[in-house]
C-alpha cells in the first residue's frame, strides 16, 4: 500500500466561496477526486502543506508588497483566468478567484477593480484595458475577440501560452548573459584600477627618464595623466553621450535607425532579426486565433514586435491587404519578412489555418534563436578574455621596456 501524501489546495465550493486547506491522498489525482466528490472545484493544488504552508500563505496575503507585478506573475494571472473560464465559471467569479489567488497586491487590486466594472456590465477586456501598463493592447484586443466569439477560456489560454513563452525566453537570455556580464565588469574594473592607481605610482619614476621612454610607455603615461586630471570631464562626457543617445532614440527617426542598425549588426543582427520575427508571428497568430480582424491584428503585431523596422513593414502590409492583396504577397514585397514566414503564411491562407502556420514559424525561429544565443555567448567569453589579456600585456610591456633599457644603459 502506497504511503499517503499531503497536498495543500485551493478550491471553490458549490456556493462559489474560495476554500484553502490540506488533504492526504495517494496521489495528486486522488486528492482532486476526493475534493470533487465533496463538491469542491480545485483551482490550485501542490504537494506539501500543513500548518507551515497555511501560515506561509496567510503571511503572503498579509505582508505582500506593492511592487509592480513581474512578467511571471502576469502569466500566472492569465493561466488561472484561462483555466477557470474553461472550467465554466462565470467571468465575474473568474476575476474574483484570480484576484484572491494572486501573490501580487497590485494585480489583486486590479482584479477587484475589474470585478466591480464587470458586475456593472462592462466586458472583461474593457475592464482590463483600463490598466494598459499590465495588460497591453494585444492582450485586451484578443480577449475582446474571444468574448465576441464565445471562446474566452480558449483564447485566454493562448495568451497565457504566449506570456509563458516570453517569460522563458527572457529568463534564458538573462541566464546566458550573467557570466559574460560578470566577466566584462571584471575586465572594466581591472582597466580602471590599472589606469587610476597602479600606473600613476610609477609615472614619477618614468618621467625622470625624459624623452627616452618607448612610445608605448609615453602613450600609457599620457592616457593615465589625462584621466586622473580630468576624471570629472570623462564621467561627464560618458553621461552626456548616454543622455544624447537616449534623446535621439526617443525620436521616430532615431529609433528606426537604431533598430535598422541592430538588425544588420555583425553576429548579433541575425539573432535579433529571428527573435523579432518570432515574436511578430506569435503575436499575429494569437490575435488571428482569437478572432481579431486581420488588419487590426497586423497593426498590433507590428507594434508588439519591438522593432520600428517591422512596425513600418507591418503598416505597409496592412495597407496592401486593405487594398485587396493576399497577406503573403504583401509581406514578400515589404522586404523585412523572410521567405520562411511568407511561405508559411501563404500555406495558412490556402488551408484556412493561418494561426497554426504562424505558430510553427515562431517555434522554428525560437529554436534558431536559442542556438544563436549559445553561439554568441560562447564567442563573447573568449573575446573579453583576449581583450583584457591584450590590455594587461600592453601595460606590462610599457612598464618593463623602460626598465630593461635603463639596465642596458647602466651596463
Amino acid at each position: 500500500m502506497s504511503q499517503a501524501l499531503t497536498f495543500s489546495y485551493t478550491a471553490i465550493d458549490t456556493g462559489g466561496a474560495r476554500k484553502s486547506g490540506v488533504i492526504e491522498a495517494a496521489s495528486k489525482e486522488a486528492a482532486i477526486a476526493q475534493l470533487a466528490a465533496g463538491g469542491r472545484f480545485v483551482t490550485e493544488i501542490k504537494e506539501g502543506g500543513g500548518a507551515s504552508a497555511t501560515a506561509a500563505s496567510a503571511s503572503a496575503q498579509v505582508f505582500g508588497n506593492r511592487r509592480p507585478p513581474s512578467r511571471q506573475e502576469l502569466s500566472l494571472f492569465s493561466r488561472r483566468m484561462a483555466d477557470l473560464a474553461t472550467a465554466g465559471l462565470p467571468l465575474d467569479r473568474v476575476l474574483q478567484v484570480v484576484g484572491e489567488q494572486s501573490e501580487s497586491l497590485v494585480l489583486r487590486d486590479v482584479a477587484e477593480e475589474a470585478l466591480a466594472d464587470v458586475r456593472a456590465g462592462m466586458p472583461v477586456s474593457h475592464a482590463l484595458a483600463k490598466h494598459p501598463r499590465y495588460f497591453p493592447e494585444v492582450y485586451t484586443q484578443t480577449l475582446r475577440a474571444g468574448e465576441a466569439s464565445g471562446q474566452f477560456g480558449e483564447v485566454a489560454g493562448r495568451l497565457a501560452d504566449f506570456q509563458e513563452t516570453e517569460v522563458a525566453r527572457r529568463s534564458q537570455i538573462v541566464g546566458a548573459l550573467v557570466y559574460p556580464g560578470v566577466l566584462a565588469s571584471t575586465a572594466i574594473f581591472v582597466v580602471i584600477f590599472l589606469l587610476t592607481f597602479v600606473i600613476p605610482k610609477l609615472s614619477g619614476l618614468f618621467k625622470d627618464m625624459g624623452n627616452d621612454l618607448p612610445v608605448t610607455t609615453r602613450m600609457l603615461l599620457d592616457s593615465t595623466d589625462f584621466i586622473t586630471k580630468n576624471w570629472i570631464l570623462c564621467i561627464g562626457m560618458i553621461v552626456g553621450i548616454v543622455v544624447l543617445f537616449r534623446l535621439w532614440v526617443a525620436t521616430p527617426g532615431g529609433a528606426y535607425t537604431r533598430d535598422r542598425l541592430l538588425l544588420h549588426a555583425p553576429l548579433v543582427g541575425p539573432v535579433v532579426r529571428k527573435a523579432t520575427i518570432s515574436r511578430f508571428a506569435r503575436v499575429l497568430g494569437t490575435l488571428v486565433y482569437g478572432g481579431v480582424p486581420i488588419l487590426e491584428a497586423l497593426e498590433i503585431a507590428g507594434l508588439s514586435a519591438g522593432n520600428r523596422v517591422f512596425h513600418v513593414s507591418a503598416q505597409t502590409v496592412e495597407q496592401e491587404v486593405r487594398a485587396g492583396r493576399p497577406i503573403a504577397e504583401a509581406m514578400r514585397d515589404a522586404g523585412a519578412f523572410p521567405p520562411v514566414l511568407t511561405h508559411m503564411v501563404a500555406i495558412g491562407e490556402e488551408t484556412g489555418d493561418l494561426p497554426k502556420m504562424l505558430g510553427r514559424v515562431a517555434d522554428s525561429l525560437d529554436f534558431e534563436v536559442d542556438t544563436g544565443m549559445r553561439r554568441l555567448v560562447s564567442l563573447v567569453e573568449p573575446v573579453i578574455v583576449l581583450s583584457m589579456g591584450t590590455f594587461v600585456g600592453f601595460v606590462v610591456l610599457s612598464v618593463l621596456l623602460p626598465i630593461y633599457e635603463a639596465q642596458n644603459l647602466v651596463k
